[in-house]
């Protein structure tokens, strides 16, 4: 049994890729560019947001101070749609609820900018499940750097000692936890497949939530 759970937030606790593709093509639309599939965002999203406004930027607006102005209009449109379609996982309040009961600590780390993370978590699931709520802060490396990831288990009182699991859906979460020295599992209900989460090194994989508490709870 793992005694402490790290969980990614988006793919992974919820399903945010709509709200940030649409938010996104809105961006796109507003200035004429072209415009993406819902589905290869889940190819530009994992490293943060800035890095995601990058990403659906054309090559030739690209420069600093562009990527900054973009990033704060980004930022604005999706504060105001970012509830629209998202939606927790099937399954995934209750789980939460079982490990709580069974007395599984757990915190919330993504890439997601830390107002934006805290906000979602608050309107989604219940304010006594997670110990720590934690984004994407200025002065700290964004995933998959392990700086994050380390000051979080610092806050909580833990080591990587064999009992605590990071739990996430793509490769960068995967070498998140690996550089925290932390084992992974890899669930295939988020943004990446089987095959690259595999690939990732990831030690267990979980088709759904059932699957994920035979992982933690042994």
């Amino acid at each position: 049994m793992y005694k402490t759970v790290l969980f990614d937030l988006d793919g992974t606790l919820l399903n945010t890729i709509d709200d940030l593709a649409d938010s996104a093509n809105r961006v796109c639309a507003a200035h004429g560019w072209p415009q993406y599939e819902t589905a290869q965002y889940r190819y530009f999203v994992g490293n943060g947001i800035p890095k995601l406004v990058e990403r659906f930027s054309p090559a030739s607006c690209r420069s600093p101070e562009q990527l900054a102005a973009t990033l704060a209009e980004f930022d604005k449109v999706y504060g105001a749609h970012m509830h629209d379609k998202t939606a927790p996982y099937p399954g995934m309040p209750a789980l939460l609820a079982r490990l709580k009961a069974a007395g599984v600590r757990m915190a919330v780390f993504s890439n997601k900018a830390d107002e934006f993370a805290r906000a979602v978590v608050a309107r989604y699931f219940d304010a006594d499940l997670f110990e720590v709520v934690r984004g994407a802060l200025p002065d700290v490396p964004t995933k998959p750097a392990p700086e994050g990831t380390r000051a979080l288990m610092a806050h909580l009182g833990v080591e990587a000692d064999g009992s605590v699991l990071y739990v996430g859906d793509s490769n960068v979460d995967v070498e998140t936890a690996h550089n925290a020295g932390l084992p992974c599992c890899g669930v295939l209900w988020g943004f990446r497949t089987r095959e690259e989460l595999t690939e990732a090194g990831a030690e267990y994989l979980a088709e759904d939530t059932q699957g994920l508490e035979k992982v933690v709870l042994g």
